[in-house]
């Protein structure tokens, strides 16, 4: 039987010879060893990249300890500082009915902190350190070039273990998910980075080093299916809590979910997009249902602004549109159409 070896190994033969017993004993063993120093170049990359996103994202993460009203512990979780003076965000759910919280930082200092606001519908709060201090913060990223596959790290205090990392890859992007109070979360990144109770309201980072989501949820009896919720959903709410103390909404309506246009269809209407918000539901009587928009629809701009998916059709019905008739236009079938809207504020 003639001799098997590795082609990729390299021999000063003739074209005559064929490689002896005694030429493969002295090829082979070096092999394993270039084998595993290139496997060590890429545990050290990734090992690198993990704890380089730590070092910088890892100082601005921090535990919040919530208090009732006469004093007692009412719950616990993690929060990140996007303000150098305090500014903390976390999810709603881990700060309740809370009104006050004291806040831990990873070098071990304590701080009280009030919760500014909370918006149920998409499980975020803020809260204010109200000592006086300079804090490292993180910076939020672009949730929007996300791809799935991509490397993330969780950060938080999963039961009660402060500072406690984990990575992952984004599994999914544009998930829906229910919140608290019964309304769907739209834009929701999946991931498998491991979560536990304590790591709601930590970051999830990309691997550039911004927080690209706030850890919220998982899936109880499932293995790695865990949620965060993106990066751009929370500077809409940061922004609306600082400004109104709540976030204001207009409401038309409807639900959605993300869905990709047929090329032959974007090209055709010169769309250059390639999703809007499929129309899943439009309720009976509402603003849209009077308007004619019907499920099955796509939106794909309000306002002449581009409609993107539920998250984008979420973030552009704000405050600025309450009362206000808007420009919808939209995808029925193949062919495109426009209505015009009057969103009213949505109202519990």
């Amino acid at each position: 039987m003639p001799a098997m070896y590795d082609h990729s190994l390299q021999f000063s033969l003739d074209e005559s010879e064929s490689p002896g017993e005694e030429a493969l004993s002295r090829a082979a063993p070096t092999a394993a060893p270039e084998k595993a120093a290139q496997e060590r170049v890429l545990l050290d990359a990734y090992s690198n990249a993990v704890t380089a996103i730590v070092d910088e994202v890892g100082p601005s993460v921090v535990r919040l300890d919530l208090r009732r009203d006469d004093g007692k512990l009412a719950g616990a979780g993690s929060g990140f500082m996007v303000s150098p003076d305090g500014l903390v965000v976390t999810n709603a759910h881990v700060v309740g009915a809370a009104r006050t919280a004291e806040v831990s930082t990873l070098d071990g200092r304590k701080f009280s902190a009030r919760i500014l606001g909370r918006d149920a519908d998409t499980d975020l709060a803020l809260a204010r350190i109200e000592e006086d201090a300079t804090f490292p913060t993180a910076k939020l990223g672009d949730s929007k070039a996300l791809r799935r596959g991509q490397l993330v790290v969780a950060i938080g205090n999963p039961l009660g273990f402060d500072a406690s990392v984990t990575a992952g890859i984004v599994s999914a992007l544009g998930r829906s998910l229910s919140s608290n109070n019964g309304r769907m979360i739209e834009d929701v990144i999946q991931t498998d980075a491991a979560l536990n109770p304590g790591n709601s309201g930590g970051p999830l980072v990309s691997s550039l080093g911004e927080v690209i989501g706030v850890n919220t949820a998982v899936i109880r009896g499932a293995q790695g299916i865990c949620f965060a919720i993106a990066s751009s959903t929370a500077q809409f709410v940061i922004g609306e809590i600082i400004r109104h103390g709540r976030v204001r909404r207009a409401y038309i309506g409807v639900g959605a979910a993300t869905h990709v246009l047929p090329r032959r269809l974007a090209l055709h209407h010169e769309l250059t997009q390639a999703s809007g918000a499929l129309l899943t539901h439009v309720e009976n009587g509402g603003p849209s249902d009077r308007s004619g928009l019907m499920t099955g629809d796509v939106i794909v701009a309000i306002d002449g602004a581009t409609i993107l998916g539920a998250g984008d059709l979420v973030r552009h019905l704000d405050a600025e549109k309450i009362n206000r008739v808007c420009s919808v236009d939209f995808l029925r079938r193949s062919e495109k159409r426009r209505v015009w809207i009057a969103p009213t504020e949505r109202r519990g």
